[in-house]
């Protein structure tokens, strides 16, 4: 029958195939997890790419149910990783409030006070600072850059965050 449809376009043997295989694949997505509103989604979702990619489909390398249920899998798996994607945060609209001039102030002294504490630190530990802080390295780009070893990078910019920290507090 996916022969019909792939080289003629066959309405009447993709209808045979979607009365066969559309409630076979919402059973499968269901069974693995899905609702049944998204195994329903996903089943017509498979339907419509077993039309349009009827072409694609080689008989020596898969059976039409292996070809089918692995488009169904596809599909369950993009879904699920639609699903686990974070919602974009609103954005708010219209001017933003001034800031609490209390926190501004706070901020600044902070800002002077890390200036210091940077200041301070010794010179191997601060460059490496600002190198993955300022300039948004990785610590393995560093490593490439200046030639230390990785460990090293970790331990200077370890011991400088400590330093920075108990300076801070």
């Amino acid at each position: 029958m996916l022969a019909l449809v792939r080289d003629r376009q066959d309405k009447a043997a993709f209808a045979a195939l979607f009365r066969h295989f559309a409630p076979r694949v919402k059973g499968f997505l269901m069974k693995s997890g899905a609702s049944e509103a998204l195994a329903e989604e996903c089943a017509q979702d498979v339907m419509a790419t077993l039309w349009q990619k009827a072409h694609l489909f080689d008989p020596e390398r898969a059976s039409v149910a292996t070809w089918v249920f692995t488009i169904a899998r596809n599909r369950r798996i993009d879904a699920l990783r639609k699903s686990r994607r974070p919602e974009p945060e609103d954005l708010p609209w219209g001017p933003e409030a001034e800031p609490d001039q209390q926190a501004a102030l706070e901020m600044q002294q902070d800002t002077a006070r890390l200036g210091v504490a940077l200041a301070q630190l010794p010179e191997k530990q601060r460059a490496l600072i600002e190198r993955a802080y300022f300039g948004d390295l990785s610590h393995s780009e560093i490593a490439a850059e200046t030639g230390l070893p990785l460990g090293t990078i970790k331990s200077r910019i370890r011991l400088a965050l400590e330093r920075l920290r108990h300076q801070m507090t």
